[in-house]
C-alpha cells in the first residue's frame, strides 16, 4: 500500500529535479512518486523516464502537452493512488527525517481508522542568496498531536496562512471534492488550497518542518519582477476563489472556518495590492482597484466582511500616500520573511 503520493510537475527542470526526486525517494516503498513532464523542451522527459525505468514500483511517468504547474497538479491528483496527495514543486525537496515521521503517522492513523481529511505541516522558505531560512509555523494555531474538527483552530497572524506546501490532502476525499485547475495559469496553488477546505471535516497538525521552499531562481514565479509581470493571473486567481464558494454558506459552516477563508482571501488582496502598487503601473494600479470592485458585484457579503473586518481594508488606504505607506510596509515583511 502507499501511503502518500507525491506529484512532482516539471517544466524543464534538468537543473534541480533530481534533488527533489531523491528526497521524496527517501520515504521507501510508503510512497508513490508521480512525476508530471509538462511539455518539456530539455532533458527533463529523459531523466523523468529514467527514474520511471529504475523505480518502476515507486514511480509513475507522464508526459503531457504543456498545459501550465495547475495541469501538472491535475494529472497528478487524477492518477494518485496512496491514501494522501501532496505536491512538491520539481526544485523544491523534503525534509528525509520530517518524511519518516510524517509517514509514520499516517500509518498510525491508519491503522486506528482515524485518518483525517487534511494533515498540515510546516515549510521552511530556503533562501539561496545568503543561505539563510525562514520557517511558517503553525503551532500557535492549531492543537498538536490529535486529530480535530475547525472549531479548535485559532485565528491566523498577518503573514501566516495554509498554502499547497503545508498540506497533504486524504486523496479519495481530494477527488470526490476537487475542481480541476486553469491550465496555463500561474498560482493556482491557491485554488488547490483553497476550493476544498469548506468540505475538510477532520485535520490533524504535525510540528514538522516537512516541505522545503526554494527561493532563489530569477526566473521562479514568485521573483518580485516576474510576480508584478503576471499580476493578472494574480487577479484571475483571486477571482476563481471568489467564485468558489458564497462567503455567506462559509459563515453558516462555522466561524473558524469562515474566520480562515477571508483571511485567505485577504492575504490574496494584500498580494494583489503589494505588487500593483510597487508596479507603479496605472493599468495595474487601476485594475486591483476594479477587483474590489468586481468583489462587490460578485459577493457582497465578502465585499463587506474584506472592507471592515479584515486587514485588506489597508489596501484601500486613500491616494498616492497611503499607497507608499502601504509598499513600505510590504518592503519590511519582506526583508524579515525574504518570501520573493
Amino acid at each position: 500500500m502507499k501511503y502518500l503520493s507525491v506529484a512532482v510537475p516539471c517544466y524543464n527542470s534538468q537543473s534541480y529535479m533530481k534533488n527533489c526526486i531523491e528526497s521524496i525517494l527517501k520515504g521507501g516503498d510508503d510512497v508513490e512518486i508521480i512525476i508530471i513532464d509538462d511539455g518539456s523542451t530539455d532533458d527533463t522527459a529523459r531523466i523523468a523516464d529514467e527514474y520511471g525505468a529504475k523505480y518502476p514500483d515507486l514511480i509513475k511517468v507522464i508526459h503531457q502537452e504543456n498545459g501550465g504547474h495547475g495541469e501538472g497538479v491535475n494529472q497528478g491528483v487524477l492518477n494518485s493512488a496512496g491514501l494522501y496527495f501532496k505536491v512538491v514543486d520539481s526544485d523544491d525537496w523534503l525534509n528525509e527525517d520530517a518524511l519518516k515521521k510524517f509517514l509514520k503517522r499516517i500509518k498510525s492513523d491508519f491503522h486506528k481508522n482515524e485518518s483525517p481529511d487534511m494533515y498540515v505541516c510546516n515549510y521552511v522558505y530556503e533562501h539561496s542568496a545568503d543561505n539563510s531560512t525562514y520557517t511558517m509555523s503553525y503551532k500557535d494555531k492549531f492543537p498538536p498531536k490529535k486529530i480535530f474538527s475547525w472549531d479548535e483552530v485559532k485565528a491566523f497572524g498577518a503573514t501566516q496562512y495554509m498554502m499547497m506546501h503545508s498540506v497533504a490532502f486524504n486523496t479519495k476525499f481530494l477527488q470526490k471534492n476537487y475542481v480541476l485547475l486553469p491550465k496555463h495559469t500561474f498560482y493556482v496553488d491557491n485554488l488547490f488550497m483553497y476550493r476544498p477546505l469548506p468540505y475538510v471535516e477532520t485535520i490533524s497538525y504535525l510540528d514538522l518542518d516537512l516541505y522545503r521552499y526554494f527561493i532563489g531562481r530569477e526566473d521562479q514565479s514568485v521573483n518580485e519582477k516576474i510576480m508584478i509581470k503576471r499580476l493578472d493571473q494574480q487577479f484571475r486567481v483571486t477571482e476563481l476563489m471568489i467564485e468558489s464558494h458564497k462567503m455567506s454558506e462559509i459563515r453558516k459552516k462555522g466561524k473558524r472556518l469562515y474566520g480562515y477563508m477571508l483571511h485567505h482571501l485577504a492575504i490574496m488582496m494584500i498580494i494583489n495590492a503589494s505588487f500593483s502598487f510597487l508596479s507603479k503601473d496605472k493599468k495595474k494600479i487601476d485594475d486591483f482597484y476594479d477587483l474590489w470592485k468586481k468583489i462587490k458585484k460578485k459577493d457582497l457579503y465578502l465585499y463587506k466582511a474584506l472592507k471592515y473586518r479584515s486587514f485588506a481594508a489597508l489596501t484601500l488606504l486613500p491616494g498616492k500616500v497611503g499607497r507608499i505607506t502601504y509598499v513600505t510596509g510590504y518592503k519590511v515583511a519582506k526583508r524579515i520573511i525574504k518570501f520573493g
